[in-house]
């Protein structure tokens, strides 16, 4: 059974590939059954303590599958390959990307309140790092009930997922790359999550020949077969890994690695999956590095950790290891990767 929260393995041509234990198989008492009776994609809707916002959580099943994209594929950049095999526990996937309504919450204290999802456990309002105000509208009028919420940092991405673990007692966290780009494909090996043609996408993403230049309500759009929404446009989101170009080549070529995580989050260079309203048609395997040009005129010195003034096109979805972690082992996780709260 697999209890560690962090293993660093060892350095390939300078990357850091770090893999951790939750997004990998933990062995629990009855976990066994309880994941042969889900079905890829079943979804549960769960609440935000205290408050009456709702959200969906989609269920993926554990899989060894191929990450990044062969070099047939149509549109390919050099940092999807080579290809290599990765071994994935069983998660939950938000069904859309987190909505400006369920951002409210954690970024304003008046909005949170004390109650946690469990009366076995206190949660703390008034202890959770908050994001300081944008130098101006984060969405930039594009849209704010039921959209999702734009604008903030990976950063700032990653301590709402913490918040909402601590008021939940569950533990809920950026997607790694592999599993975003495995969810995206929802069991095959298309270049999207509808198949080969790109000129589908109107039915499953806002992009840009169809959303008039503003980003939509999440869930607008069919789903791909496991029941995510807006995996293509609408916003691009942000993973858990640091981008590095040559981050599958760093990967084990003759065995599945488990659960990796490139880079040291919340460090470094960001990556976002997935495409804007603003983009083209973009594909699974398609990697975006963050850009400086997304803080371009934020004219603080030095410049916000929470928002970026010039990036309205990029949002984040959670995801949800299915195995069972304590209280312990939760705050432990989010000590280790953002220190101690």
């Amino acid at each position: 059974m697999i209890r560690g929260l962090v293993w660093r393995g060892a350095r390939r041509s300078g990357l850091l590939l770090t893999t951790i234990a939750i997004t990998m198989a933990v062995a629990v008492p009855g976990s066994r059954a309880a994941v042969q009776a889900l079905g890829p994609g079943e979804v549960r809707v769960e609440k935000i303590p205290g408050t009456e916002i709702e959200f969906s959580m989609a269920f993926m099943p554990a899989a060894t599958v191929r990450v990044g994209s062969s070099i047939e594929e149509s549109g390919r950049d050099e940092d999807e390959g080579p290809q290599r095999q990765v071994q994935l526990a069983p998660f939950w996937m938000g069904v859309h990307e987190v909505t400006h309504d369920e951002y409210e919450i954690f970024r304003f204290r008046g909005l949170d309140d004390h109650v946690a999802g469990s009366s076995d456990f206190e949660f703390d309002a008034d202890g959770v790092s908050r994001p300081t105000p944008p130098y101006e509208d984060p969405a930039h009028g594009l849209g704010r009930e039921g959209h999702p919420a734009v604008g903030m940092t990976r950063r700032a991405a990653l301590y709402y997922a913490r918040w909402l673990s601590e008021k939940t007692g569950r533990l809920y966290r950026l997607p790694t790359e592999a599993e975003w780009e495995y969810a995206c494909r929802a069991g095959a090996e298309a270049p999207f999550g509808f198949g080969a043609d790109s000129a589908a996408a109107g039915d499953y993403g806002w992009v840009s020949g169809n959303s008039d230049g503003v980003h939509h309500p999440v869930g607008s759009l069919q789903p791909n077969a496991w029941g995510l929404a807006d995996m293509h446009g609408n916003v691009a989101e942000w993973v858990l890994d640091t981008y590095a170009a040559d981050a599958y080549a760093g990967l084990p070529e003759d065995t599945a690695a488990l659960g990796p995580v490139a880079g040291d989050p919340p460090r470094g260079r960001g990556l976002v999956r997935g495409g804007g309203y603003d983009d083209p048609p973009v594909r699974c395997a398609d990697r975006l590095p963050e850009l400086a040009a997304w803080k371009r005129r934020d004219p603080q010195i030095p410049k916000s950790p929470w928002w970026n003034t010039d990036s309205p096109h990029v949002g984040f979805r959670l995801a949800r290891p299915h195995a069972t972690l304590t209280l312990p082992e939760i705050h432990a996780y989010w000590d280790e990767l953002l220190g101690p709260s």
